[in-house]
């Protein structure tokens, strides 16, 4: 059950915003969880046990939810309910973005209830990537793969995500009319088209690919063994079978962490600057990409040795 307002707010995210329909459905099950958490305060209604009762969630009942109550769900998501501060940023995220939508787009509020919120401190966490060594053995132990059909695929799939950082739905999303030359064109977050380069090791990987891939009216570059576009569940679960054979944790590594690899790679070995590794992963903003700036053990090693008395006998 979706009240008409939260309603209204998911389609202006999805129609006038352009978000993706992941977007769309993480703000949808997130505010909902806050109005249920509402009307529990402020009503004592249980909307889990009578669904039904969402549909009290009015202009009315908007106009009574102040600071102090969404204070209170955010304590309530960590003290009943154990949610990271990365998740609890999240919902704050929509939270803002919702009651901002109330205010000031379709101006049913007098005063934005969120203005004020505070995001909780997160712990700075540096990526998990491979190594360049690590992805060579990743690759070589995909090589192995006898099936010519699925070694070309599995190949083609993570080098690109190991070089160009994609997201696993955009890897997914490819089409074989969408590779021009040496470049492709996928939509990733916010429905924000980008351009992809791809290396002559890519394009060789892609060919291969094709060589082998079964006709099929499907567009779909990646295909199943049924002939179908890979899912990202499928993509997900053929890399993490090649990382397991390779000796890799799959509790630690995932396609994304094969993202973190490919910009880690591309600033410590490729020594591309911040801004141009913001384009290519398509990060809205750069804040996110600094995460990728961060030193390693051998880079501190280095720098610790050129101190002036390192060598005093």
């Amino acid at each position: 059950m979706t009240p008409p307002l939260l309603a209204d707010f998911l389609d202006y995210l999805q129609t006038i915003r352009g978000s993706s329909e992941s977007t769309r459905k993480e703000y949808g099950y997130d505010l909902s969880h806050m109005l249920r958490f509402l009307l529990a305060r402020k009503q004592n209604i249980n909307a889990d046990e009578n669904p039904e009762a969402l549909n009290k969630c009015t202009e009315r009942f908007h106009r009574t939810i102040t600071l102090r109550d969404l204070h209170a769900f955010l304590a309530y998501l960590d003290r009943e309910k154990q949610n990271a501060a990365s998740s609890r940023t999240r919902k704050i995220s929509a939270m803002r973005t919702y009651f901002s939508y109330l205010t000031d787009t379709i101006q049913i509020l007098d005063k934005n209830p969120a203005d004020g919120l505070e995001s909780p401190r997160l712990q700075k966490r540096y990526p998990v990537y491979l190594t360049l060594d690590e992805s060579k053995r990743l690759l070589t132990q995909i090589n192995q793969t006898k099936n010519d059909f699925l070694r070309t695929r599995d190949y083609a799939m993570t080098l690109l995500f190991l070089t160009c950082g994609l997201r696993l739905s955009e890897l997914a999303q490819i089409d074989i009319d969408a590779i021009k030359v040496d470049s492709l064109n996928v939509i990733g977050k916010g429905n924000k088209e980008r351009t992809i380069f791809l290396t002559n090791s890519v394009l060789e990987a892609i060919r291969d690919c094709k060589k082998h891939r079964p006709e099929t009216e499907d567009p779909a570059l990646f295909l199943s063994t049924h002939k179908q576009r890979m899912t990202n569940r499928a993509i997900q679960y053929r890399i993490d079978k090649h990382l397991a054979e390779a000796g890799f944790d799959t509790k630690l590594y995932s396609t994304h962490k094969l993202r973190h690899t490919a910009a880690t790679l591309l600033y410590k070995h490729g020594k591309v600057d911040i801004r141009t590794l913001q384009e290519l992963l398509g990060h809205e903003s750069i804040a996110t990409t600094q995460i990728y700036t961060h030193t390693d053990d051998e880079q501190l090693r280095e720098a610790i040795a050129k101190n002036p008395l390192a060598d005093l006998s």
